[in-house]
């Protein structure tokens, strides 16, 4: 299948939930790198799954409904080359698991688009902004060619 360049092989993307930011994020990198890098997300806890992402992820043409949450503690491979945390809580929890395994840990400060108040457009437009600076991020971050664009 081509060369996959300077893409990791494997990527964790973790967040306090695995509910909002860190699903949104491994749905944008497999929509952009397909099979080529192998993506989870995971969060501190599971929470649950949540409309207004996988409303804001539909909009782009991914989907995002059949996301089940679940905790780092939960996850069976952790043979990671990169977590990209997304989240404080998230990053300490992902350089105690780094620390074990030899994992490269990025931390990308997200804001969480839960904690929006308003008209429920309003907070649709929260979660598109995490949406769309998660998607710049990560085409920056893994430049994949060939990659759809939104």
């Amino acid at each position: 299948m081509g060369d996959r360049g300077d893409l990791p092989g494997a990527v964790l993307f973790a967040c306090s939930r695995n509910a909002v930011r860190s699903p949104m994020a491994a749905a944008i990198l497999k929509y952009l790198a397909g099979n080529r890098v192998y993506v989870e997300s995971a969060g501190v806890r599971p929470g649950e799954p949540d409309p207004f992402a996988i409303a804001v992820m539909e909009e782009i043409g991914i989907d995002m409904s059949r996301h089940v949450p679940v905790s780092i503690a939960d996850l069976h491979d952790t043979s990671f080359d990169l977590i990209v945390t997304l989240a404080p809580e998230a990053h300490h929890a992902a350089l105690d698991l780094a620390h074990a395994y030899a994992i490269d840990v990025e931390y990308w400060p997200t804001p969480d688009p839960t904690l929006s108040t308003g008209s429920r457009e309003q907070i649709l437009d929260a979660y598109r902004i995490v949406r769309d600076r998660l998607f710049a991020k990560i085409k920056q971050r893994f430049p994949v060619a060939g990659a759809p664009s939104v």
